[in-house]
This record gives C-alpha cells, sequence and structure tokens, in this order.
C-alpha cells in the first residue's frame, strides 16, 4: 500500500487495498487463518477510510444565501441542516 511521508497510507491506497481485500475474500480461495487476517486487515482500513471521509467533511465549505449574497460558511453536522446558523 502506498503511503505518503509518514502519515499512513493515502485515503486512495487505503480503499484500492480494501477493496483487493473483498476481492481475495469473494474467491473463496483463502484459508480460514488468511481470511480471518483480512477481515482484521479489511476493517481498520475501514475505519481509515471513514475517519478520513468524516475529516474531509468537517472541512467542506458550504455556500450559503445570506442577504441576497452567497457567502461561504463553515460546513456544520451538528442538527442543522447544512451548517445553516437557525438564528436570525
Amino acid at each position: 500500500m502506498a503511503e505518503k511521508k509518514g502519515k499512513g497510507p493515502s485515503f486512495e491506497s487505503a480503499l484500492e487495498r480494501l477493496e483487493q481485500i473483498v476481492v481475495e475474500m469473494e474467491n473463496g480461495q483463502l484459508g480460514l487463518d488468511e481470511m480471518t487476517g483480512r477481515f482484521e486487515e479489511g476493517t481498520r482500513l475501514a475505519r481509515f477510510c471513514e475517519k478520513k471521509l468524516n475529516e474531509v467533511e468537517r472541512k467542506i465549505s458550504v455556500l450559503m444565501e445570506k442577504e441576497g449574497k452567497l457567502t461561504e460558511a463553515p460546513f456544520e453536522t451538528g442538527g442543522n441542516s447544512a451548517g445553516i446558523n437557525e438564528e436570525s
């Protein structure tokens, strides 16, 4: 798996490896120990990918209309839709 400079795998390489693991497990050629190892690796990679996606989601900015102009606001997932402040 290709890794970025000391920061672990990239999202893309982790996803690629995860897809490879799925194919290996689905083909039915792995023994029980190998299957268990792939499952553990796949679980770690799935958590890593989910964490990366959550990080990106927090960084996304949404455009919202305020006083007739489009302005940029930080993306928030805490209960209100698209980070729109419900206070007027």
